[in-house]
């Protein structure tokens, strides 16, 4: 980790519908979209063992391409996004995050799926310990990992939110063909 480097994270509320959570930017790309209508604190907690001593500033313009496509996504208008991101994470992490974000809008995977995808079949819990440790939900879909038998399984941001997002994609993906 670059410790002695301290970027300033950027944050702001995105509020869309009945959607509320936070999210942070440096000024390289984003970095953190925290789970439906949990508190600050979420943020607070992620960016202290991410990003320790950085200033978190509040700024929605800076914000703003972010909000955009995270919006247009939760209202199915948009299956992908262009904006940048940082990923904080170990090689291995961001190799899982890289497979989450191959998985085709509206499809799902399961954690051994993707532990193949990496080449590293073996590493299916170590495949759940990072899914898990993603730090920009939606953005990289691990609402998209479920379970071999077809369950919906752990989601940081909540099995409410994870059921949310994959049936928004499924009626998305009924109307933009």
């Amino acid at each position: 980790m670059e410790k002695l480097n301290k970027p300033t994270l950027y944050w702001s509320l995105l509020k869309f519908k009945d959607w509320n959570f936070y999210i942070a930017s440096t000024s390289k790309g984003l970095v953190f979209i925290g789970s439906q209508n949990k508190p600050f604190e979420e943020l607070v907690e992620w960016a202290t063992k991410h990003f320790p001593g950085s200033p978190l500033v509040e700024n929605a313009e800076k914000l703003e391409p972010f909000v955009v496509e995270i919006t247009q996504y939760l209202d199915g208008r948009r299956k992908s996004f262009t904006i940048p991101f940082e990923y904080v994470g170990t090689p291995f992490q961001q190799a899982v995050w890289q497979a989450l974000c191959d998985i085709p809008y509206g499809q799902t995977k399961s954690y051994s799926d993707i532990a193949h995808d990496i080449h590293k079949p073996a590493a299916v819990r170590a495949v759940g310990a990072a899914i898990g440790a993603n730090p920009v939900l939606i953005t990289v879909p691990c609402h998209r990992v479920i379970g071999k038998n077809g369950s919906l399984t752990g989601y940081r941001g909540g099995l409410e939110m994870k059921t949310m997002l994959l049936n928004l994609e499924k009626r998305a993906s009924l109307h933009i063909e």
